[in-house]
Order: structure tokens, then C-alpha cells, then sequence
């Protein structure tokens, strides 16, 4: 509605908010992230939950083989394989989840991250799963304290929730970095 008048205006009346949002402290803006396009994504158990990694960025399964243990390495790194004449740094996803270290881990799945080819020991894998687009949130927010940062989102299926892995931001690139030098070193 609009409302001519010759006469000066009063100043507008400022906006009349819940109580809540006044005595509420600002918070950091979420990071903006592109929403996740469904498609196939190669899932695997950990600890008994359920992940995925989307099978573009999968190169290779293969069964849990001999791994060699390089000093100074972090605790998440377990060592390296020869894979065909190519050595390959396996990272135990548990103890990088924070979770406890298990003997159950059967499989590794190779991904390349950052030109580097690393492997991921896993408990199992599951199926290669084809997800909608619709059928994927994004990741929760936890708060300030909590980094879902390498989350793509998370998958609902059957009465159940997938954790859908970017695997480009599983490591941070001082880990990342490492990374490199464990590799450099043992080749």
C-alpha cells in the first residue's frame, strides 16, 4: 500500500522481532556449498555405519594386504602397500573419525586425492548404490565445535541414513601434505 502525502514522514517503525531473536547472539554464517547431485556412490561399512564415496573417485578394491608402518607418521596413517610396483599410503578412517581401532577391516578402496593414489582400509564394502538427488540432505549442523566440512551429505534410504564422504576434504592439506612426504620417503 502506498501512501502519498505532502507532509514529512515520521521514521519507520523499526521491525517487530520474536523476543528470542533479540537475546539471541549472532552465529557464523554456515558455509555455502552447491548441492549434491545424486548419482552413483560406492558404499562401505565402518565401526558399523555406513558410508560413500562417490565411485568416480574410486579406482581400485582390492583385499586387505601386508602393510609396512613408517615411523613419524600420524596415527591415523597405518603405513604403506607395494601395489603393483607402486607404493600407497592406506589411512585408517577409523582412527581419523576419532573412533577405536578394530582388526575388522577387510578391504582397502584406492582413491586419488590431490594427484596422490591412497588407500582407505574399510571393514567391508558394501554395493554401489545409485542415490537421487532428492534422497540427499546436507550435512547437519553440529555448531561451531563440530567440522562436517567433509561431509557431502548425508543419504536416506530404506529407513536409513548414509554418510556420504568428500573425500577431497577427509584430509586436511598439512595432512595431505604428509601425505606426500610418507609416500616420498617409502618410494
Amino acid at each position: 500500500m502506498s501512501v502519498s502525502s505532502t507532509s514529512p514522514q515520521a521514521p519507520p517503525a523499526p521491525a517487530t522481532m520474536p523476543e528470542h531473536a533479540m537475546t539471541t547472539a549472532p552465529t557464523a554464517a554456515p558455509e555455502v556449498r552447491d548441492a549434491v547431485q545424486g548419482g552413483k556412490f560406492l558404499t562401505f561399512l565402518l565401526a558399523g555405519e555406513e558410508y560413500g564415496l562417490e565411485i568416480l573417485k574410486v579406482h581400485e578394491i582390492m583385499a586387505m594386504l601386508p602393510v609396512t608402518r613408517v615411523p613419524r607418521t600420524p596415527e591415523f596413517v597405518r603405513g604403506v602397500i607395494n601395489l603393483r610396483g607402486k607404493v600407497i599410503p592406506i589411512i585408517d578412517l577409523r582412527r581419523k573419525f576419532g573412533m577405536p581401532s578394530d582388526a575388522n577391516e577387510t578391504c582397502i578402496i584406492v582413491v586419488q586425492v590431490r594427484a596422490i593414489s591412497i588407500g582407505i582400509a574399510v571393514d567391508q564394502v558394501n554395493e554401489v548404490a545409485n542415490i537421487a538427488t532428492a534422497d540427499i540432505d546436507p550435512p547437519p549442523s553440529f555448531g561451531t565445535d563440530v567440522d562436517t566440512a567433509f561431509l557431502l551429505g548425508m543419504a536416506k534410504a530404506d529407513g536409513r541414513v548414509r554418510l556420504l564422504l568428500d573425500i577431497e576434504r577427509v584430509l586436511t592439506t598439512s595432512e595431505l601434505d604428509q601425505l606426500e612426504a610418507t609416500h616420498d620417503t617409502a618410494a
